[in-house]
């Protein structure tokens, strides 16, 4: 692979072993801001959870498991769509992939943060200094995990891990005690006979929900033995991760009633109703999950900075994207410092942005939000995908100590499977109600998303194609500024 990016590989230090990468994708990879979203499609949304992990999450996991074990690169991904197409479109995808996380960070993850605060620990109010103190400190706390050296903060994210599954654990074993002494009221009104307007609404956020497993793979470098390692704690991870989508997301829906599951307080509303159990350690007990839920909130979107921020560094560093500066690993720290900044730049001025939108309206603000974080890391997946495909037709030769089962038609049929999967989703979520028009299915717009079409599409639509010029304009920059590549014959 000609001209590897040389600046920030001397400041690496191999700290993550086979619990850390699983840790790390536990951390990524479950979306405590996803669950209540997915509840709201009812009892459908358990079948469709089921549904996805084993025809989606299964063939996904096995793809990257054999990539990121062939090719452990640091920069994964963006290593990985260079050596298949080039560095134009490297450069695009790792900035469609990376900068979905500082809009996910700014956007869903801070508002159900701070509406979980507001409600279960301490009055922020909407609007507020005390609202826009708190956002701008989980951003940039969330930040400052990404900055320190990976041998550190790899323990806050496993922390986050730790403390994301007991949540999930209490709040289940929870909620079927309450079952057993109250009645799953939720579930006698729920349907989990599955429907096309059932798929079409939930196929994007569980895509979003379980991609994620080839994270780690951006700190390739960093791990002791990643050809051993990853597959295993690839495997783990989906396991645990399907586990800790499907059980919350069933509980909720068995004891909450219909209706009354919404997407920003779906999880904690249903903690609320259940830990009545406890009696008078009620209160306590909901309070300490609710700042458990705010910690594993802050965890997940600083696990997903410290992989998302050394591919776009390894980007920029290797000359793809504006200047190489941006791509400097710090040599104590070992962190893309200047990168982890940049980011809580975008994550700060999107909060504010987002706080603007629908007239501060929170629910809106939230669902928006998400689905715009939704496109642009589908998107990537677009070009993530086929490069998989390239580099197994392409480099057989590489010695590969895992393999998808059944050899190249195993790979291939695992591909094309996931594939389908993000194209359907991608074009969902940029066009949401559209197959719904085309198969006849009613879609009331404003309803659902409490935002017009036009403003629904232009916050979307306009991102991406913002994304496209900014990544063409920073490739374009980065290629003047290049020194000559040698001619080879």
């Amino acid at each position: 692979m000609p001209d590897s990016p040389t600046s920030p590989t001397p400041h690496l230090h191999r700290s993550l072993r086979r619990f850390d990468i699983m840790a790390m994708g536990v951390a990524a990879v479950i979306s405590f801001d996803t669950v209540g979203q997915i509840a709201t499609g009812g009892g459908e949304a358990v079948t469709w959870t089921a549904a996805i992990a084993v025809f989606f999450l299964v063939p996904y996991a096995l793809l990257f498991a054999e990539t990121g074990a062939a090719f452990p690169q640091e920069g994964g991904p963006y290593v990985w769509v260079k050596r298949a197409f080039g560095r134009l479109p490297a450069a695009i995808t790792t900035l469609f992939y990376w900068v979905t996380n500082p809009i996910w960070l700014g956007g869903s993850l801070v508002f159900l943060a701070a509406e979980t605060w507001d409600g279960f620990v301490f009055h922020l109010g909407e609007g507020t200094f005390a609202d826009y103190a708190f956002k701008l400190l989980f951003i940039w706390v969330a930040i400052l995990t990404a900055v320190v050296s990976l041998r550190r903060g790899k323990w806050i994210t496993t922390a986050g891990a730790a403390v994301k599954v007991l949540a999930l654990v209490v709040f289940t074993a929870t909620a079927v005690a309450y079952g057993i002494g109250h009645g799953f009221r939720g579930l006698d009104s729920a349907s989990f006979s599955p429907t096309t307007a059932g798929f079409l609404a939930l196929v994007p956020v569980l895509l979003f929900a379980y991609v994620g497993f080839e994270a780690p793979n951006a700190a390739g470098e960093e791990m002791h033995d990643p050809q051993r390692d990853v597959p295993v704690a690839l495997g783990r991870s989906a396991l645990i991760a399907a586990a800790c989508y499907l059980l919350p997301v069933f509980a909720i829906l068995a004891v909450v009633p219909a209706g009354q599951v919404t997407g920003i307080g779906g999880f904690m509303e249903g903690a609320r109703m259940v830990f009545g159990v406890y009696g008078s350690a009620s209160g306590p007990v909901l309070t300490t999950v609710a700042v458990m839920f705010v910690f594993a909130l802050l965890t997940q979107g600083s696990a997903w900075m410290i992989v998302s921020d050394r591919m776009q560094a390894m980007a920029a560093a290797d000359g793809g994207f504006f200047s190489r500066s941006l791509g400097a690993f710090h040599p104590a720290l070992g962190t893309p410092v200047r990168t982890n900044l940049l980011s809580g730049v975008i994550a700060t001025l999107f909060m504010f942005a987002a706080m603007r939108l629908a007239a501060g309206d929170a629910a809106a603000v939230f669902g928006v939000v998400l689905t715009v974080a939704v496109t642009t890391l589908l998107l990537s997946y677009l070009v993530v995908v086929p490069a998989l495909v390239a580099l197994r037709v392409r480099h057989g030769d590489v010695a590969r100590p895992y393999r998808v089962p059944f050899g190249t038609a195993g790979f291939m049929g695992c591909a094309g499977l996931v594939y389908a999967w993000i194209l359907v989703g991608s074009f969902s979520a940029l066009f949401p109600g559209t197959l719904e028009s085309l198969l006849g299915i009613g879609y009331d717009f404003h309803g659902i998303w409490g935002v017009s079409r036009l403003t629904f599409e232009g916050f979307t639509l306009g991102t991406v194609v913002a994304l496209l010029l900014i990544g063409t304009a920073g490739h374009a920059v980065a290629r003047r500024r290049r020194a000559p590549e040698p001619l080879t014959a």
